[in-house]
């Protein structure tokens, strides 16, 4: 997966119907999730698109998440969640400002409400994760 850093160079670079593009790649690159990895546990509550998040810990105490998407855009916009999280520990997760770091995608702005609407509850999630599995 590209840096954050690289995607937002890019997204600035492109017109709309673009972006969706971009999102969609996105997408399509994170990790495959096992289907027995999506369970009722691993659901994104709120979202109107099925999401699904799950933890890994590696041997170094990092997490790794294995997220997908029953939709192509909202799992695009999984993926730049994953971007700000992905592969650092559980303490660099909570100091870690997700919310400021996809401020300059402006993605309320850039898509529906409904493509939307879930992006604090996936980022809620990826918190509580960490939380749970700090130390």
């Amino acid at each position: 997966m590209p840096s954050l850093d690289d995607v937002q160079a890019d997204y600035e670079l492109l017109e709309p119907d673009d972006r969706y593009r971009l999102l969609i790649d996105l997408g399509r690159a994170l990790e495959p999730m096992p289907d027995a990895l999506k369970t009722d546990a691993s659901l994104v509550r709120g979202c109107s698109a099925s999401v699904w998040v799950y933890p890994v810990r590696r041997e170094d105490g990092r997490l790794h998440f294995l997220a997908d998407s029953n939709a192509a855009i909202t799992k695009g916009i999984v993926a730049l969640v994953l971007l700000t999280v992905q592969d650092r520990t559980a303490e660099e997760i909570l100091d870690a400002d997700i919310e400021r770091a996809l401020a300059p995608f402006e993605l309320r702005a850039q898509l529906s409400s409904n493509r939307t609407q879930g992006i604090p509850n996936m980022i809620a999630l990826v918190r509580q994760t960490a939380e749970r599995l700090r130390g």
